[in-house]
């Protein structure tokens, strides 16, 4: 058993319970599976740039993705049924425990000006989505090997009943959220006015 499965187990259920009021330790909110998706835009035709994005994957994931395929034709994006979209991997049990150890304390520490993740990304099924702009953020990633910087979309999909559900546990595995941060209506962060106008 993973070192934040044990915790979790032994502490962040009793506090969970407390802080949602919870009766029944079955009802605490729980990660089920984390899926980690990285597009590949125009490379995706380019079996070289596949392999490689393949490969990053793995290391970052500790297990080999798949290749995805768009599902429909759409002109407007120069997609084809059928064409290589991107690479994904589906994480669960203990392989997911050790990812978010690595992410949440090794890797988000990692990147540049981090302000922390904005606590919108919480979707109508209570699962929690952001993205990632570099991928060699992952210390298992060699940086003189990469042939292109790439970003990550991350999902975290849970049993939470709801956003607060989804909040308090991603706070309890110590997930950099910062509630106070302004964001735009299409998810992108707006510059710090205040900030900007005493310079």
């Amino acid at each position: 058993m993973t070192r934040l499965k044990t915790t979790y187990e032994k502490d962040i259920i009793a506090k969970l319970m407390s802080k949602l009021s919870l009766k029944n330790k079955h009802d605490v909110p729980k990660f089920e599976k984390i899926i980690l998706n990285m597009g590949l835009g125009e490379d995706a035709s380019d079996g070289k740039k596949i392999k490689s994005s393949v490969e990053d994957l793995a290391l970052i994931a500790g297990q080999k993705p798949v290749i995805t395929k768009f599902k429909k034709s759409i002109s407007n994006f120069k997609t084809r049924k059928g064409a290589n979209a991107g690479v994904k991997v589906t994480l669960r049990s203990n392989k997911m425990y050790e990812f978010i150890d690595r992410l949440v304390n090794i890797a988000l520490p990692r990147i540049k000006d981090f302000r922390g993740l904005s606590s919108k990304g919480i979707d109508q099924s209570n699962n929690y989505s952001f993205g990632i702009k570099e991928h060699i953020i992952f210390p298992e990633v060699n940086f003189d090997k990469v042939d292109k910087i790439r970003g990550l979309d991350i999902t975290i999909v849970t049993s939470s009943k709801s956003k607060e559900g989804t909040l308090q546990l991603l706070k309890e595995f110590n997930f950099p959220i910062n509630e106070k941060k302004n964001w735009g209506k299409n998810g992108k962060n707006k510059r710090d006015t205040e900030k900007f106008k005493e310079n």
